[in-house]
């Protein structure tokens, strides 16, 4: 079918938005179309944009961004039984060249979870990509357990938000770092202690961290191995820049890409509806160029608080 969409014909500045008509291709049999009621932005989708990602990435054009969604399914594959014509979901769909800035946009069925139903369909949209970011960082890969100390670097961006209120679920001590003027914001969220970079180093004022997720590099990175303790753990979004550091104190340092998975979309929707879990977010934009475009804007200051969400209703 066709489906109206913001895509890019090719790389470069946000000029290369553009609205078009494309042709989605046809619905596997474990596939549902979903009407796209909200997509939200992650730094994925401009950093493609420019090309960063294209040799990792090597599409066809034009190309539809954005990898997060939540709407109302419309059609099912022959082959999916967990979802009905009409429900609400939300996923984080596989990456390919068809995004979901567009009205509809085309789910594997296991990726998919029923949007929590305490939440907007721009509240659930905020979710897939960085809260499966955060949950992965923390859990699969940082191990991290009740009791333990994490340090979660940038906790008001998109990622660390989810990030502060799983850890805390997961009673954990929560530090994490952020200009002032986010600190009541990062405490209702659960953190324990909040730290502004502008004033107060943390290399020097914190020990004994079990967990570092660093979503920063550079500096960030290099500092967080002196805070942790000996057998600590680094998870970064980015990359472990040096493979030496940390050897003396035997820390393990991992860089992590995130896996699609609608079974822990399925947990983070439980959490959500318990109450331990919300979105923030700290801008919206209307699908349109002129709206993902101010929305790429945004995202690229590396300042937003919370996520910033596109709504299609």
């Amino acid at each position: 079918m066709n489906t109206r969409a913001i895509v890019i014909n090719a790389y470069g500045g946000k000029e290369e938005l553009e609205e078009a008509k494309v042709e989605l291709p046809a619905l596997e049999p474990d596939q549902i179309l979903v009407k796209t009621a909200a997509t939200s932005i992650n730094p994925i989708d401009w950093k493609l944009r420019e090309g960063y990602l294209k040799q990792m990435f090597p599409w066809q054009f034009p190309i539809i961004l954005g990898w997060d969604i939540a709407g109302e399914v419309v059609e099912v594959g022959a082959d999916v039984s967990d979802f009905n014509i009409g429900d609400a979901i939300y996923a984080r769909p596989e990456t390919t060249p068809f995004g979901t800035y567009a009205d509809y946009a085309i789910v594997d069925a296991t990726l998919a979870a029923l949007k929590p139903s305490n939440q907007t369909f721009a509240e659930a949209a905020a979710v897939p990509l960085a809260g499966l970011t955060a949950y992965q960082a923390l859990f699969d890969h940082g191990d991290l357990k009740a009791g333990q100390k994490v340090l979660i670097h940038a906790g008001a961006g998109g990622v660390g938000t989810y990030a502060i209120q799983l850890a805390k679920a997961a009673g954990a001590y929560v530090i994490t770092t952020a200009s002032p003027r986010n600190h009541e914001l990062l405490r209702t969220l659960g953190a324990d202690e909040v730290i502004d970079y502008h004033t107060t180093d943390f290399e020097t004022t914190l020990s004994d961290i079990d967990l570092v997720f660093d979503t920063m590099g550079g500096d960030v990175q290099r500092k967080s191995y002196t805070v942790l303790k000996p057998n600590g753990r680094l998870v970064t979004i980015l990359s472990v820049e040096d493979e030496a550091a940390g050897k003396e104190k035997n820390i393990t340092a991992k860089a992590i890409w995130l896996r699609t998975n609608g079974e822990q979309l399925k947990e983070l929707a439980a959490l959500i509806e318990d109450g331990k879990v919300k979105s923030v977010i700290g801008a919206t934009f209307p699908l349109t160029v002129q709206g993902i475009y101010d929305a790429h804007a945004l995202s690229e200051t590396h300042h937003a608080v919370g996520k910033i969400v596109i709504d299609n209703q």
